[in-house]
């Protein structure tokens, strides 16, 4: 069965685009920020894992970080152990999946803002299990629909599901687009050390078909972004906002 979660009484969608409740800078300490920037950089995708199980100590962390981002986004994040099923059949195959059991499905309501919060919250995740020694995949269309254990209700919706493991290899480095391209000064201008940080963070995140069809904009001390269209989109900028809000570190700037 799937941990999943609790949504706060009364909870609403947000309001705002990058709104998503509670910002990261405001859970983790500078020690985690660290320990974090440093698994953003350990972690690339791994489709092949063995059939080494998930100690129950690292099993538990996994289950009250899913819990946790459900509190804070109104997400119903699922994590599944031992559950072959969800990565069976020919889509998996296709994609190259061997020996997954453990995942994460991404279950919220439609739209911009949840898509968003999938990303930004399911990375806060990916990252936390990076630290633990888990591998991890993020997966949009290659595996078992039909067949995948998440419980969705009739207004929401499965939108991507991660791998967790342990993989038979590390996974490899895709090449990032250039900073220049991922980040720009309104009227031009130096970047600040900060912003910089920030971009490189978010040019190391993964996004489908490794696209990153996102721009970081920095006008005085407002992050804005832009994206280009695609299924996938708002979910990629998502994990590239973590990843940026880890990089820039949690003072000096705020969202647009």
């Amino acid at each position: 069965m799937p941990d999943l979660g609790h949504v706060p009484p009364g909870w609403t969608p947000p309001a705002g685009r990058d709104d998503f409740s509670r910002r990261v800078e405001r859970v983790v300490d500078e020690t985690e920020r660290q320990q974090l920037l440093s698994a953003i950089r350990q972690r690339h995708a791994v489709r092949q894992y063995t059939n080494q199980p998930i100690p129950e100590d690292i099993r538990a962390q996994l289950r009250y970080a899913v819990t946790t981002a459900n509190n804070a986004s109104g997400l119903a994040i699922q994590v599944f152990f031992d559950e072959p099923d969800g990565f069976s059949g020919l889509m998996a195959h296709y994609g190259r999946f061997r020996g997954v059991v453990n995942y994460l499905a991404m279950v919220g309501t439609t739209g911009t803002a949840w898509d968003q919060a999938c990303g930004y919250w399911g990375q806060h995740i990916v990252l936390l299990a990076q630290t633990l020694g888990l591998n991890s995949c993020w997966v949009g269309q290659t595996y078992s629909k039909s067949k995948n254990q998440a419980v969705v209700t009739t207004d929401e919706r499965l939108r991507v599901v991660v791998a967790l493991g342990y993989g038979t290899v590390p996974g490899k480095p895709h090449k990032p687009k250039p900073l220049d391209k991922l980040g720009e000064v309104a009227g031009g201008g130096p970047w600040p050390s900060w912003f910089r940080d920030g971009v490189e963070a978010a040019s190391l995140a993964p996004s489908g078909l490794n696209r990153q069809g996102y721009t970081f904009i920095l006008d005085g001390d407002q992050i804005s972004t832009r994206t280009n269209p695609g299924s996938y989109a708002a979910i990629d900028l998502g994990i590239a906002k973590y990843h940026f809000e880890l990089g820039a570190g949690p003072t000096g700037w705020h969202w647009a």
